[in-house]
């Protein structure tokens, strides 16, 4: 026999619950091998120029997340399988891991914070001493390398220069064909700064917001679990 009363009905809620995690993770997971694999990051993450490769900051978060998303999976199965069962080894073992996932979470979310406009500052220094090259280099061989370089970010972003004024200024250039940097439908107050920054923000909003939802559905399954834990103890059946 089994639990009853209303500690069965935590044993069917913790599984709902763990249920709900379980999926949470294989969105989490989804949406970090979308972000590691989109063509717009993609093309920006894997730039190198001259032996300096684009910062990093981004795919190792990306990569954290992918590795947060499928512990979140077995973590979520051990806690479906540990309510069905009403295991209490296995439900210490799922409320263990909850919280440590949990306070890796929290210092995760708050190292997110403080450093929430990293990753786009980041990349626009790396693109304003990419087009910097191309507006000093000399040597011809050097100067179509960062031009190419330049160009992917162009593309990738639809955008072309620093600001307003460099942008005019650069397609200018390219209609009187000095140079090849900015897309052909790019248009003129479109900068790459605004672009980077648009990118980099909106998908670092979009982890916040799953982190945020994954959080609330721990704090309910460690409260679920331990009550669990207790009523299976309990229980005149055991």
């Amino acid at each position: 026999m089994g639990v009853e009363g209303c500690t069965k009905c935590i044993k069917y809620l913790l599984f709902f619950f763990n249920f709900i995690f379980w999926l949470a993770g294989g969105v989490i997971l989804g949406v970090a091998l979308w972000l590691r694999h989109d063509p717009q990051t993609t093309n920006l993450l894997d730039l190198d120029f001259d032996g300096n490769k684009a910062p990093s900051t981004f795919l190792i978060s990306v990569h954290i997340l992918i590795a947060v998303g499928a512990v979140m999976m077995v973590v979520g199965f051990l806690g479906c399988y540990g309510a069905i069962q009403e295991s209490q080894c296995l439900l210490g073992t799922f409320f263990a891991c909850l919280v440590i996932l949990f306070a890796c979470e929290v210092a995760a979310g708050i190292w997110g914070f403080m450093h929430r406009d990293t990753v786009s500052k980041e990349m626009t220094t790396y693109y304003d001493a990419i087009y910097d090259k191309v507006k000093t280099e000399l040597d011809p061989d050097k100067k179509q390398a960062a031009a190419g370089v330049l160009k992917v970010f162009h593309e990738t972003l639809n955008c072309c220069g620093k600001g307003v004024g460099t942008s005019i200024l650069d397609k200018f250039t390219d209609t009187l064909g000095v140079t090849n940097l900015c897309p052909q439908s790019q248009s003129l107050n479109v900068n790459c700064h605004s672009r980077i920054e648009e990118l980099f923000s909106t998908k670092i909003y979009l982890i916040g917001i799953a982190a945020l939802v994954v959080a609330v559905i721990m704090i309910f399954e460690m409260i679920f679990s331990m009550v669990l834990c207790c009523g299976i103890r309990n229980s005149p059946v055991y």
